[in-house]
């Protein structure tokens, strides 16, 4: 199917108002949304959202029936965009990325690979993770700073989106980590990714929505879970997870923008989590939690 791009078009704060509201009733469905200036002086700015696996007509109609009589007054215009690669093509031309002692990289860049970090070869997929993005090099920095003071016996990715972060945890520690994500493309893209870096045998991923898969109770309970999704997700899945999680454990979640942070605070306190660590990577922020351990 098509990628429709929707825009609606409003003075500076009624556009951003309109973003705010795409923003948090589109979050679950993983459409992306951005806020741009469409004339000179802010006289009219323009809220975006691109929607797939629908027609033009019905992506007008989700959109007014999501943002209702919030937007009443502004124009919605839609067009079908070119089938191409977004993801491929948003991803061409970018340079390797030094995380820690992690170097995430494309195929074109192995000469630069340096010889005192562990390289990741990543080319740009249909699933989310390369290490460019801020929650996925905060991660990568907070594994490298935490697999440097203990181990740990059992290890999730939740969320493997392309497999960097297992594949990370799995080079620093050769051992099996666990890695699992709603989406079968991502658990594909993961196992061929951990294929390509020499961790294959050691990276288990698998499909699997929330935590509820009998495959959870066989592989856990995890010492260690890092979790790069998004706030609503990580909010509703508290509990859930951390039934899943040993005593003592680690947890690491990002995929948060700033103002997420007292929410997911307060959600994992409940479930007996102190908060440790807090580090901010282009607004984007990774927190690490403990249950039954002083520090991380």
């Amino acid at each position: 199917m098509p990628t429709i791009r929707i825009l609606i078009k409003a003075e500076e704060l009624e556009a951003k108002r309109i973003n705010d509201i795409l923003e948090r009733t589109f979050e679950d469905d993983g459409y992306a949304t951005a806020i741009f200036e469409t004339k000179a002086g802010g006289r009219e700015w323009a809220a975006e959202i691109l929607i797939t696996d629908m027609d033009a007509e019905e992506a007008v109609e989700l959109v007014r029936d999501r943002v209702g009589a919030d937007a009443f007054a502004a124009p919605i215009e839609a067009e079908e965009l070119p089938e191409i690669n977004w993801v491929a093509k948003s991803l061409e031309g970018l340079k390797p990325v030094r995380a820690g002692r992690f170097f995430v990289h494309g195929s074109h860049d192995r000469d630069k690979r340096p010889f005192n970090a562990h390289s990741i070869e990543v080319e740009a997929a249909l699933a989310f993770g390369t290490g460019h993005h801020g929650t996925t090099a905060g991660c990568l920095v907070e594994l490298d700073r935490l697999l440097n003071r203990r181990s740990y016996n059992r290890i999730l990715d939740l969320g493997t989106g392309t497999g960097v972060l297992a594949i990370a945890i799995a080079m620093m520690t050769k051992q099996e980590v666990v890695a699992t994500d709603i989406d079968p493309v991502a658990v594909r893209t993961t196992r061929e990714n951990a294929e390509k870096n020499g961790v294959g045998p050691l990276v288990k991923a698998f499909a699997a929505n929330g935590v509820d898969d009998r495959r959870f109770g066989e592989e856990g309970p995890f010492d260690l879970v890092v979790a790069n999704i998004l706030a609503k997700p990580l909010t509703k899945l508290s509990a859930p997870l951390s039934r899943r999680m040993s005593w003592p454990a680690t947890l690491v979640l990002s995929g948060l923008l700033e103002h997420d942070g007292p929410r997911i605070v307060s959600a994992y306190a409940m479930q007996g989590f102190k908060l440790v660590r807090k580090r901010s990577y282009d607004g984007w922020l990774t927190l690490t939690f403990v249950r039954g351990l002083p520090d991380a």
